[in-house]
Order: structure tokens, then C-alpha cells, then sequence
């Protein structure tokens, strides 16, 4: 276990991702792409970003199961229908595609390295520390699931 498991909310990593991305693309403005399909593709993103927040939300207030990234433990159920059948971290994935948007939107494809630190920290300090308190409650069922259904995508 690491001092920064669960530690730090998975929307404040995005925003800090998201503000790395716009230093970065104001530190070098040269390293930016102009396009007429750009803000078109940035709002098409984060409206699929959106769903998949809203989706997965939806999923877990219908099971009646926590929200809460930071007490994985608190979970009541193992959540495996809807988009959780896709995916078994639609909000990340919904949030990885608010900050494609957020990339995309600035035109700056240096920030798609924040996106990477984005998927890096999240995958290691906040999803294996998940599935870790997951397996541990729920055993076989989440096991079985996992083996079904990938960590993103």
C-alpha cells in the first residue's frame, strides 16, 4: 500500500491534468494545431466523456452502492450491468475523455501527455487499490467479473 492510495480525488487529479495540459500548451504556443475540426471533435469528446460519468453514476445509484472512490470498502455491490459491462471504470474513462476534450479543445498535442499522467496515477494509486479492496469483499463474483470485462477499455 502506498501513502497515496485513494488519497487524492480522482476530479482533482483530472483538473490537475487538465491545468499541466494548458501550461503546457501556453509554454509553447508553437507546439499547437490549428484546425476547423477541432473544437467539433473537443465537444463531441467531452459529451462522450459526459455520458460515461452520468452512466456509471446512474449505475451505481440504481445498485444503491457507494460513489465514493476514496472507500472502495463501503461498496455494497459488485456493479456488472449498464456500461459496467463495457468497462469496469467508466467514470475514469469518462474522465480521461473530458481531458482528451480538454487536449483536443486546446489544440496543444503536448498535453496529451498530461492525459497519460492522467491514466498512469489513476490506474496505480486509485484503480489497483480498488480492485484490492474489491477482491478482498466481494472474492469470486469480482474475480469472475474482472476476468470478463477490462480496467478501461
Amino acid at each position: 500500500m502506498s501513502a497515496l492510495d485513494h488519497k487524492i480525488p480522482p476530479p482533482v487529479v483530472a483538473l490537475l491534468c487538465a491545468a499541466l495540459a494548458y501550461a503546457l500548451a501556453r509554454a509553447l504556443p508553437q507546439a499547437t494545431l490549428d484546425g476547423a475540426l477541432r473544437l467539433p471533435l473537443a465537444v463531441l469528446l467531452a459529451l462522450c466523456g459526459l455520458g460515461c460519468d452520468l452512466a456509471g453514476l446512474w449505475a451505481f445509484r440504481r445498485h444503491r452502492t457507494t460513489v465514493n472512490p476514496l472507500r472502495p470498502g463501503k461498496a455494497s455491490a459488485v456493479v456488472q450491468d449498464g456500461i459496467y459491462r463495457f468497462t469496469r471504470n467508466p467514470m475514469y474513462v469518462g474522465m480521461a475523455l473530458l481531458l482528451t476534450a480538454w487536449v483536443t479543445g486546446l489544440g496543444a498535442p503536448l498535453g496529451l501527455l498530461a492525459l497519460a499522467l492522467f491514466v498512469a496515477f489513476i490506474t496505480r494509486f486509485q484503480i489497483q487499490p480498488e480492485e484490492h479492496a474489491l477482491q478482498a469483499k466481494f472474492g469470486a463474483d469480482y474475480a469472475a467479473y474482472c476476468a470478463r470485462v477490462r480496467r478501461w477499455l
